[in-house]
């Protein structure tokens, strides 16, 4: 009958071992231990446990020892109190905390577990990278050293076939508190081949979150620079903050890339960027840098900064950076509370676009915003007082094309919504606002313009709810607006509102342009009506459907923006999810030609193994949106797991106006428990005056499980 031994603590005379005893036998990569865990009980369970003549203890037969969250498992343990020696009969396991294993077929050690030998030992990290060696020795209480040793996180079979990569080492030294690896006459083999030789190598043991040390290299070809290796070193320089060189060496270009991380007890920073000089280029410094980050403040105040910088045009496309074609770098304080609402930016543009010159686009702006939500119950409802204080400016200081605008805007409106016994809900609003505008370098505009716009609207709502036998319910919901403003002063230029979108979100605005340096002027009516069903298990559908009138037509509404003439093109919008992985996701404004001036689909089929999306974007020409062509343009991306190891993914966008591609890309990943390839291949045919069409490849190469964590489902191969 197995036999609960006792607490080691509170044993006495012969059963007294050193207190701690279990406890002290830990994983070597485990970080020392406390004071706390020696305090804790240590428990002795085994078949049989006695003392011999000679004063040694004896537990055999499944025995195990617990202490803390370590386990010791052994077929015997002999203790000799005199002598202080402690053998145990394996085969032996020792575990910490699920993190570290220790395997080995004996073991002979001192009193304290801090000082012996362990003979076939093997030492297993996150059940994942393994050292496996002929024996090992325990000193100093901290290094355990290996003797001929193999290191691996593939999967070793006991038929002798060799893993896909391993270490062979002469001797391996790992340090317990530093939690480091030091390999002496290390090799590197694939397939039991040997790749590289390192005379010396330290390596960080994989329970180590962050260490010194290099990282993932990858391969890039491109058309224009050749073929590349990027080498990434991390630098941690302390337990907040660390830093990131990566060199990119081929035979065009010799470039270093940096990244600069630390966060603080209220925030964060990340800093990146590269140098560079190259053929493409001759003679020329390049490079880019991008840096963000924020801080929370006192009184709920939040101060963020997004800034990027770039040293030409092209850089970006160049080094598979992301391409932009505006550089957008922002410092903003915002604090937004339940009746508050304050942010205030300053934002700086850099053009990459041909077509753009850099002095003539308001390239620095200053924005100011505040909010203030009252509760009147003299007159119920919800009052809302605002300020907003914008400025744009231009470098050029040109007549007309260098002109700089800045606007102060006071405003303040009353909401509230009545729901009548029939289920009639009526919302009423009535506001007013107050715009005063400084412009310069203008000649065709006064330099002070000041109006007000008051307003009012009333808007019905009546919902009806179904419910089908299937449990699915649907939902009708007819909507009238009748609306009202006027604007004292039309005789400003039209310098933010240039772009209009007609969409579900301003059906029922007052004003559809995207700021108020532009107002609807007159009496609207808008119609509509909104439909949605909910099935019962996740099938959903919504729908919207809407037009605007208005008494006087507005010409400073864009041909494309469905918005001119007194009546303005239906707007019709959809969703669509189904229970099995499909999404569909429309808009489009229908002109009285029963013709799309504007459309866009989106739709996408997701599934564990296979996933696939798509979007297409039409716009007919508009000179005022600088579009002298149709956009016809599709974009599709997909994945498909083609079984546990292997995985691809494809992208393409095609211009279907030109009838030509304007990117395609291809991947291909395999990954099993100890490395992980990525190959992929992509070709860019877009050209400008600065860039031009390349084609690249990348190929990476990563040990999972030691360099890299594999997350997910971990699949190892089978040894037959």
């Amino acid at each position: 009958m197995r036999k609960l031994a006792f607490l080691l603590l509170s044993s006495s005379v012969a059963l007294a071992m050193p207190v701690g005893v279990v406890a002290q036998n830990q994983p070597a990569a485990a970080p020392a231990q406390t004071a706390d865990q020696e305090d804790l009980p240590a428990l002795l369970v085994a078949d049989q446990v006695f003392i011999t003549p000679e004063r040694v203890l004896v537990a055999e037969g499944n025995v195990e020892a617990f202490q803390g969250d370590i386990k010791i498992t052994a077929d015997r343990i002999t203790y000799d109190r005199d002598t202080g020696a402690l053998t145990l009969e394996g085969p032996i396991r020792i575990d910490q905390g699920g993190a570290t294993t220790i395997l080995a077929d004996s073991a002979e050690l001192d009193d304290g577990i801090q000082n012996g030998l362990l003979i076939g030992a093997r030492m297993v990290f996150d059940q994942q990278l393994q050292i496996g060696s002929v024996q090992a020795t325990r000193a100093a209480g901290r290094y355990t050293q290996f003797s001929k040793v193999s290191a691996t996180s593939c999967h070793v079979c006991a038929n002798g076939k060799p893993p896909i990569w391993q270490i062979r080492a002469r001797k391996v030294t790992h340090d317990q508190l530093e939690r480091q690896l030091y390999f002496e006459g290390a090799q590197f083999r694939v397939l039991d081949v040997p790749v590289f030789y390192f005379p010396y190598l330290r390596l960080p043991d994989p329970t180590l979150d962050r260490a010194t040390g290099f990282l993932v290299p990858s391969v890039r070809t491109t058309s224009q620079l050749g073929t590349g290796v990027r080498v990434p070193y991390f630098i941690k320089l302390g337990d907040h903050k660390d830093l990131t060189l990566t060199p990119y060496l081929s035979a065009k270009t010799r470039t270093l890339g940096a990244r600069y991380r630390q966060a603080f007890k209220r925030g964060r920073i990340q800093l990146q960027g590269a140098y560079t000089r190259d053929d493409l280029e001759e003679g020329e410094d390049r490079g880019y840098f991008f840096a963000d980050g924020f801080f929370n403040l006192n009184d709920g105040y939040r101060f963020t900064f997004d800034i990027k910088t770039t040293s030409d045009d092209a850089y970006l496309a160049d080094y598979g950076l992301p391409d932009f074609d505006r550089l957008r770098s922002e410092a903003a304080l915002e604090r937004i509370k339940r009746d508050t609402a304050f942010r205030t930016s300053f934002i700086h543009y850099k053009t990459l676009r041909d077509s753009e010159n850099q002095d003539e686009i308001p390239s620095r702006v200053f924005d100011l915003y505040y909010q203030k939500r009252l509760f009147p119950q003299a007159v119920g409802g919800e009052v809302r007082l605002g300020f907003i204080a914008h400025a744009h400016e231009r470098t050029s200081d040109a007549d007309v094309v260098g002109r700089d605008i800045a606007r102060a805007t006071f405003d303040a409106e009353w909401l509230r919504s009545w729901t009548f016994a029939s289920g009639l809900r009526a919302d009423a609003r009535v506001g007013a606002s107050i715009d005063t505008f400084n412009i310069r370098h203008d000649s065709a505009f006064p330099d002070q313009v000041t109006r007000s716009t008051p307003r009012a609207a009333l808007t019905l709502r009546y919902p009806v709810r179904r419910r089908e036998a299937s449990g699915a319910t649907q939902i009708l919901e007819p909507i009238a607006q009748v609306g009202w403003t006027h604007v004292t002063d039309t005789d400003v230029p039209n310098d933010e509102s240039t772009f209009q979108e007609f969409d579900q979100g301003n059906l029922l605005a007052l004003s559809r342009f995207p700021a108020p340096d532009r107002r609807e002027d007159g009496v609207t009516g808008v119609v509509g009506v909104n439909w949605s069903r909910f099935g019962p298990k996740g099938w959903r559908a919504l729908a919207t459907i809407g037009q605007v009138f208005r008494a006087d037509a507005d010409s400073d509404f864009n041909l494309t923006s469905g918005l001119q003439g007194t009546a303005s093109d239906l707007l019709i919008a959809g969703q669509l999810q189904t229970d099995n992985g499909w999404s569909l996701a429309g808009r489009g404004l229908l002109n009285g030609d029963f013709s799309f001036a504007k459309a866009e689909l989106r739709a996408a089929w997701q599934k564990p193994i296979v996933g696939i999306s798509g979007s297409y974007v039409w716009q007919e020409p508009d000179p005022a949106e600088n579009v002298d062509d149709e956009i016809s343009e599709t974009r599709l991306v997909g994945r498909y797991t083609v079984d546990q190891n292997w995985f691809t993914w494809a992208t393409a966008r095609y211009d279907l106006s030109e009838s030509e591609p304007i990117r395609y890309g291809l991947g291909v990943t395999y990954q099993n428990e100890c490395v992980q390839v990525n190959m992929n291949v992509s070709r860019r045919f877009t050209s400008s005056s600065s860039i031009e069409p390349s084609t690249e490849f990348g190929f990476t190469v990563a040990l999972t499980g030691y360099s890299v964590e594999s997350g997910g489902k971990q699949y190892k191969r089978r040894c037959s």
